[in-house]
This record gives structure tokens, sequence and C-alpha cells, in this order.
């Protein structure tokens, strides 16, 4: 056993030891102590006097936590036209709805966001902690109105077209998010959705590279797929939908062979690993050990727009067992099968029995 994890092992068995205990239990000086101190802390590894360890398998999902509104046609769509709709409202935003489906799922999950001092807001940070999510890490932004976003769904569940205002986002600075870094890199794994803006992207990327956190982003749309630096070095894993793969390769995918250079493409950026999600199509994978394609799992669709976040879900719930990525991307589609079946943002299926179960 090294040093470091010998120091570990103690600080285990007593928070309160001393740095001289440490240094004559483990055999060194009390300086080459505070050394692995210092250097743990830095990492998140351990918190403050008492030295409160990282927790195992801690998420933190950062990034967007609005109100989704869901119209859905009653006939056709027809445009330029007055269109009769059923509207519902749920609790939504990409790096939320990951981290309600991953405390479903039984992950020891955080949520870093910002909504504003308003009904939404309070509502949505109400509602995501009654999933074990913990939220005391948000900020609520007496000058900023809460996210909205507004879907219009076609007859068959199938969105023709979103709106989308997330302007509170810009309010989420490096400055802001420096204040609450001791608390996300004590996570092992960070999830990260693009509402953000580009220095605290940049930000967030260069940390968890420095101090090497497992690092997952989620680009949330081409658009905001733009956002993100060149040099992506420090992702772990980037999970892009066709249209957000096309923009980060630069090229046009139509077929499989297509999935393969773009992934190859995004991964001469920097990013390790690649999950290109393909709708229907299902998903190809791409990591330094190969690539390869899932089928998507047959279910009933009821709607499709909590289906990506809920693939993110699995498959991060996947990585944080263990799983190697090309089962872990099966976990995701058995997330968005059970997904498509609601009509919830976030899937109030998820079990991850019923995730293996899909895997039998």
């Amino acid at each position: 056993m090294d040093k470091e994890k010998q120091i570990l092992h103690y600080i285990r068995l007593n928070p309160f030891i001393s740095q001289q205990e440490l240094a004559d239990k483990v055999g060194i000086s009390r300086s080459a102590v505070a050394g692995y101190i210092a250097n743990l802390t830095k990492r998140g590894v351990i918190q403050g006097r008492a030295y409160v360890l990282r927790q195992d398998s801690v998420i933190t999902c950062i990034g967007g936590a609005n109100l989704d509104r869901k119209a859905r046609s009653k006939q056709k769509v027809r445009f330029y036209s007055s269109n009769p709709v059923t509207i519902t409202e749920t609790c939504g935003g990409v790096a939320r709805n990951v981290a309600e489906n991953l405390g479903r799922l039984g992950c020891t999950v955080s949520l870093v966001t910002c909504v504003g001092d308003d009904k939404e807001g309070w509502r949505i940070l109400e509602e995501t902690k009654k999933h074990g999510v913990d939220v005391s890490q948000s900020w609520i932004m007496p000058s900023g109105q809460t996210g909205t976003y507004t879907a219009l769904l076609d007859t068959d569940g199938e969105m023709i077209i979103a709106l989308a205002n997330m302007d509170i986002y810009e309010q989420l600075t490096p400055s802001l998010l420096r204040s609450k870094w001791d608390r996300i890199a004590a996570s092992t794994a960070v999830f990260l959705d693009t509402n953000l803006p580009e220095e605290s992207l940049l930000f967030i990327i260069r940390r968890c590279q420095e101090e090497g956190i497992p690092l997952y982003i989620d680009p949330v749309s081409a658009a905001k797929a733009t956002r993100l630096p060149p040099d992506l070095t420090g992702t772990d894993t980037i999970l892009p939908n066709r249209e957000e793969a096309e923009c980060l390769a630069g090229m046009r995918i139509e077929n499989l062979d297509d999935c393969k250079r773009a992934c190859e493409h995004i991964r001469q950026r920097g990013a390790k690993n690649i999950i290109l999600t393909l709708g229907p199509q299902g998903v190809f994978f791409s990591s330094p050990e190969g690539s390869g394609h899932f089928p998507p799992f047959q279910t009933e669709i009821v709607d499709v727009t909590g289906a990506g976040d809920a693939f993110v879900s699995g498959f991060l719930y996947g990585i944080v067992q263990g799983e190697p990525l090309p089962r872990a991307s099966q976990l995701g589609l058995a997330a968005a099968a059970l997904a498509l079946r609601t009509e919830h943002s976030s899937s109030i299926n998820l079990d991850s029995n019923q995730l293996y179960n899909f895997l039998r």
C-alpha cells in the first residue's frame, strides 16, 4: 500500500487523527504528511478539518433546471395557423433531469444550477429534492427569471419545435462556480450540459482536467455545442446526438461509417470517448478500445422529449457501477426505452432492476 493510501486508511479509521499521529503510523515526517493532506484536499478527496472524505460514487450535475411546457397538438400540426393543443407543465432542464433520474436509480447526486426567486424556481428545487437530489449547492437569483422550455409535439409525440428562455444561466460565471468548487471537486464524476456561458464551460473542463475528475458532457443542441472550446482535453465522454455531432465534427452524418469518422474527428479534439445518439437508430460508441453500434430496444412511444436525458442517466448509472462503456451504453438505451413510455421530462419508470432486465 503506498503512502497516500495508508494516510487515507488511517483517516477513515479516525477522521480527527493528527498529522503527527499519521506521520508516526506511516513512517514519514510530519511535513511530508502535510504535503499529502494538502494535495488530497486540493483534489477534493478530503474536505477540511476532521478530514471529511469524498463520498463514493457522488455525481454532480451542472447546468440547466427549468420549467418544461409541452403543447401536444390534437390534430396534425398546421404551420401558420392556430392549432388546438393540450398543455402540460413539468420540471425540466438537462442537468436537472439527469440528476432526478440518477436519484431515482439510487445514486448519490448533487445539482449545481440557478433558478429565479419565483414560484417556478422554488417549485423546481422542491420537486427535485423529493427524488433524493442535493440542491443545496444551487443558487436562487433575485434578479433572474427561472428558465423555461416550451415544446410543440405532433399527435405522434414527435417534437415539431422547441422554444427556450435560458438567459438566467448567463449568471453562472466562473467566479460563482469557483465558490462551490470544493464541493464539486469531491465528486467521483461531473456531468455538464452546455447551458452555461462559454467561459464557464472552459473553466469546468480545465479544472476537471487538472484535478483528474471524470467529466461527461451533453452538448444540448447544435447551437449550444458551439460554446464548447476547440480543445476538449479532460473530457472523459461527450454524448452528442446526430446534429450536435455534425457540428462538433464539421461533417454530415448519413450512415454508420460517417458516425465512425465523425467520432474520430471529435476524439481528435481531445475527448476520450464519444457516445453518438441516433434516435430510432440507437447509439454509436467510440473509444480508444474500439467502436460499435447498438440498435434501440423496442418499446411503446408516448413522448420522445425525455429520452435523451434518460439515456445519459442510464449510461452514467452504468459507469458508476463499474460497467464498461458498451454495457453502460446499453443501460442508457434501456433507460431511454423506459422514458419513451411516459410524458414526463424525467422518467418516473426508472428502476435499476428494470434497466438490467432489458439486457437479459
